[in-house]
Formats: C-alpha cells, structure tokens, sequence
C-alpha cells in the first residue's frame, strides 16, 4: 500500500541502527514521502475533524539525541550522563527500591508542608519516579535530569539506606559511590547546566521531528535557540551559579568555585543548521501559505529552485516558474478554499484537491520537494523503540525477515487495522491451494 502510494514521486531516505535484544546490529530504512491525499490518515483525520482538533497542534516525542551526542565530547559531560544513568538504575532498580524511594518523597513532602516550604492544593506534590535516560526515547535525558533534580533529596535517602542496611558487599559499594557522585559539586552543577541547556533546546526538538514541518516556525525557533544559548554562554553563568549554590545549601553540599560554558550545543546547532542549509529554509519559507501568505517572494522561490532544485527543474521549467508564480499569487493566496493554513502540507493537499496543481505543476512539484526535507530521524528512533518491545530476550532468535514483517505490522496500524481475520485466512487458503496445484 505505501509502495503503491508513493508512485513515481520524490522521496527521501532516513537511516538509523542499533542493537537488538540479541546483542545484533539491525538497521531501519524509512521513506519520507509527500501524501497528497492523507489517504493513510483519512479516518484520523475525520475523527480529529468531528472534534474540531487541529492536526497541527499535535505534539510527539522531543528531541535531544544529537544534542547529548554534542554534549559528550566533553569529557566531564561524558561522565555525568554514565553517572545519571548509574545513580537511576541503582535508586530504581527493582520494585523495592522504588517502593523505598516513593516512600521517601512522601516522608520530604510532609515535612515540607509542616514547615510551610511549599504549598497544597489539588493535583499538587504527585509523587513521582526517576525517568530513565534512553538513546531510542527522545528527550528522555531531559526528563531524566528534571525528575533527580526533583526527587533529589529522596533519592539520597535511598541511596544512604541501600549502603547501610543491604546485607551485599557489592551493593552496598555501588550504592556509596552513587551517593558520593550526587552530592558532589560538580554532578550538581552539570546537572543544572544541562537542565537548562536541555529546556532551552526542547522547543526546537519539539518542532524538528513533527512530521510535517512548520518551517517558517521551525526557522524562527532555529534562530532564538541560538540566540538563547549565545546569551548563557556570555552572561549565564552568575544565574546558574547562584541557583546550584542556592541548591547545595538546601542539601548540605560543599560548594566549590568551578567554571561551565555553553559552547556545546551552540556548536551543535552551527553545525545542523549552516549557512547553506538556513538559505535553504529560508527559501522555503516563501511558498508558506501562513498568515496570508505574507512571506510569498516571487524571486525568493525562484532562487530556491535554480539554487537547490537544478535537476528537478531544467532551464525552461525555471524560466516559465516565473510566469506561473505570477498567476499563482494573484490566484492562489486570494482565494476562498486556500485561507487559514498555517502548514506547507495542507497548502500541498488542498491544490491536489481542488485540481490546481495541474494548474500549476511547477510549483506544485517544488513544494513537494520542500516537504520531503530531512527535518528529523524520530521516525527511525521509534522504530527502534518499536524492534525493543518486539524482539525481547524470549524472542531473541526471531529471524531478520520475520522480525521485519512483524514491525511493519506493528508500526503500520493504520494499515494492518483494515486487514480482518477473514482475509488473512482466505490468504492462507489460496496459498495452500497453489501449492497443492
């Protein structure tokens, strides 16, 4: 179905790999392709419709994968997220322990409210669990890092217990060598960096692995990001500083004068989003229908496709681009059928309905080719999400083709929901019959 669905149009490729449960390196291909017709996604569509939900406003997963990548190359980064990981595998690491450390969250909160350090209400002071940092879950690290930050003083509690009162050696080692990390200055200080480091950056993570890409957004977002960081790094440091200070002295942590620097993911950034690659969304963001059409430039899409698209547009095409943009402006962005779209992919759809992208094939063929952008790998990480929950360890000899064929299937809901077990069986039926022929 997805075969038959992309026909001859553009597309591109996203590639990602991992271990599987078996210890195996498995590799995902996913396409990216423009759907014209939504005709995988009609009945969500209706019933979001029915409700009056904007498919624009739905949010997925974050994104911060590349960004720890960046952040690793210093070593002292490096470690901290060895050492988070360690601390919550060993503070949760079974249904006792975390018992112990919901127990503990109760025990500080109530002494919170009996000294009035904090206030009560519905819905207020959840107890809660440490998150576990995952590379195949995105902004998993980010929630990791809030969720210490906020049970900080029960996970120490639990930690304190397990090397006092657990019976092996072993335990109780790995347990006050955890305990002596969290309470040092400089896990503290990081952990607050990249606390705040990861919050500047999650709006933007948000926005890049949306299926269909706001541009003109995901742009603005690009350029405040790194404005954001540009201004930790010159002028954050005092605020940081006071806020770890501020936390050692509620935790009874020795401070000590250390120096952080936020250079990492505005490299980072430098590096995803260079010169070539910002020209090229900015480009973009002229055939973007939102708020009437008022980034619409005539030679600003014009230099898109000669700059970006030579081989998708030969000479004459570029030449008569023009004269089609000419019309498109006068036509398009002043008709009834084509306001209020905030998104490049709804424009894309409703000139593949409305008939007018024969009208214009040209620069209905370069906003095809805009939408097929390598915006993100979220879809690649889930799949690995998905090759985790199906290959297990009890599943560990599952072969490659059946492994395949299972997430495809799993991955695909929308597909295999149509498929009933009538037609399944009948299958069944036919191959049994051509065999025996």
């Amino acid at each position: 179905m997805i075969r038959k669905e992309i026909g001859d149009a553009k597309f591109c490729i996203l590639v990602d790999e991992a271990r599987d449960e078996s210890k195996r390196e498995q590799m995902a291909i996913i396409l990216r392709f423009v759907d014209k017709y939504a005709t995988l996604k009609k009945n969500i569509c209706a019933v979001l419709s029915h409700y009056n939900l904007q498919i624009e406003n739905i949010r997925g997963q974050g994104y911060d994968g590349a960004l720890v990548a960046a952040s690793r190359e210093a070593k002292h980064i490096h470690q901290f997220f060895i050492q988070l990981a360690s601390i919550i595998n060993i503070v949760g690491g079974s249904s006792k322990r975390h018992d112990e450390l919901q127990a503990a969250q109760v025990a500080e909160i109530e002494s919170l409210i009996v000294s009035n350090k904090i206030e009560t209400g519905k819905e207020a002071n959840q107890i809660g669990t440490l998150q576990r940092p995952g590379d195949t879950r995105w902004s998993s690290h980010y929630r990791s890092i809030c969720s210490l930050v906020k049970m900080f003083g029960s996970a120490c509690s639990v930690l304190n217990n397990i090397s006092k009162e657990r019976a092996n050696y072993s335990q109780r080692s790995d347990a006050k060598t955890a305990y002596m990390v969290l309470t040092s200055f400089e896990f503290i200080l990081i952990l607050h960096l990249m606390k705040d480091l990861m919050g500047l950056t999650n709006m933007l993570c948000q926005t890049s692995q949306q299926k269909s890409l706001d541009i003109l957004n995901a742009m603005t977002q690009v350029s405040t990001t790194q404005s954001l960081i540009q201004e930790r790094r010159e002028d954050g440091w005092e605020p940081l500083l006071a806020t770890v200070k501020s936390f050692c002295e509620e935790n009874d942590i020795d401070i000590l004068d250390r120096n952080a620097h936020y250079n990492f993911q505005l490299q980072e950034l430098k590096s995803r989003f260079g010169e070539q690659v910002v020209e090229l969304l900015t480009l973009s963001v002229a055939l973007s229908p939102k708020d009437a059409y008022k980034s619409f430039e005539i030679d600003d899409i014009c230099k898109l496709a000669e700059k970006f698209y030579p081989k998708d547009f030969n000479v004459q095409e570029r030449f008569y681009l023009k004269f089609q943009l000419e019309h498109y402006k006068l036509d398009v962005p002043k008709h009834s059928d084509f306001q209020n779209m905030p998104t490049l992919s709804e424009l894309c759809i409703r000139l593949a309905n409305s008939g007018k992208s024969k009208i214009y094939p040209l620069i209905d063929r370069l906003i095809c080719l805009v939408l097929t952008l390598l915006v993100s790998t979220a879809t690649t990480k889930r799949a690995f999400s998905a090759m985790k929950l199906i290959k297990t360890r009890l599943r560990s000899r599952m072969k490659d083709e059946f492994l395949a064929d299972h997430m495809v299937v799993y991955i695909e809901k929308e597909i295999a929901k149509n498929f009933i077990s009538e037609m399944v069986m009948d299958e069944f039926y036919s191959i049994s019959d051509r065999r025996r022929a």
